[in-house]
């Protein structure tokens, strides 16, 4: 089993000064639902496309329909010993970080084989897993990336930095076109207004500097009927149709 030697502090500052274009795609594979759910809302909020799944049975039928540039895998999956025997059989075989207890290692080398590049230790602290990510995917050509973002009639155009709501152009500022972005990219996904801040100012804010801001992005986007940026009292906020979250 082949682990990377660097140690955490050679990673440096894991945050982005931009919204990352690499465009990576990572497949998360984790049981618990609570747990699975705020490790995708993380990595989303770093930049990364995110398919989420709870078993091993469910990550091999996405590996056979689409490309992947890194699985995530809690090794507490009910049947892991399926995702290892059928991963060799891929055509192209994404690189692998475990994530596991510090009892639960040794147990872990044989049963996974030498195909896994890193792990982290849980409970996994956000800082941590995002720059074992980064290291690992670092010089990986990525796939490719999509140029439109769409959902409905609103589409955002990553090539020229535009936003539309059908015939009608959005005169989006930067910090309202990362917003924007970000909820297209987690469309039906509630986001906190804490992920949300880090993303688009890469910092925390005051709550009311998000609420002002989605309230301008609101405006401009909800013009046109009908609504699709909505709040979630105490949670946050998400994009999409009325009655999907």
């Amino acid at each position: 089993m082949s682990f990377r030697g660097e140690s955490l502090h050679t990673y440096g500052d894991v945050r982005e000064r931009e919204a990352p274009p690499h465009g990576h795609r990572l497949l998360l594979i984790v049981p618990d639902p609570e747990s699975r759910e705020s490790l995708a809302a993380r990595l989303a909020a770093a930049g990364y496309h995110v398919t989420s799944v709870g078993t091993g049975a469910a990550a091999m039928a996405e590996l056979g329909d689409r490309h992947f540039d890194l699985l995530l895998v809690d090794v507490d999956i009910p049947d892991l010993h399926d995702l290892a025997r059928n991963r060799p059989r891929l055509v192209a075989r994404p690189p692998v970080i475990c994530m596991t207890t510090c009892d639960a290692l040794e147990p872990l080398l044989p049963e996974v084989g030498i195909e896994v590049e890193d792990y982290v230790t849980k409970p996994c602290r956000d800082a941590e897993l995002l720059a074992r990510v980064r290291v690992l995917l670092r010089g990986r050509q990525t796939s490719p990336r999509p140029c439109v973002l769409r959902h409905g009639d609103l589409v955002l155009d990553e090539i020229v930095y535009q936003a539309w709501r059908g015939e009608r152009r959005l005169e989006v500022t930067p910090a309202e076109y990362r917003l924007l972005r970000l909820l297209l990219l987690n469309t039906g996904r509630v986001l906190s207004k804490e992920q949300l801040a880090l993303h688009v100012w890469d910092e925390p804010r005051g709550v009311n500097a998000i609420e002002r801001l989605v309230s301008r992005l609101r405006q401009k986007v909800d013009e046109t009927a009908p609504a699709l940026i909505h709040t979630r009292r105490g949670f946050g906020y998400w994009l999409g149709e009325a009655g999907q979250v």
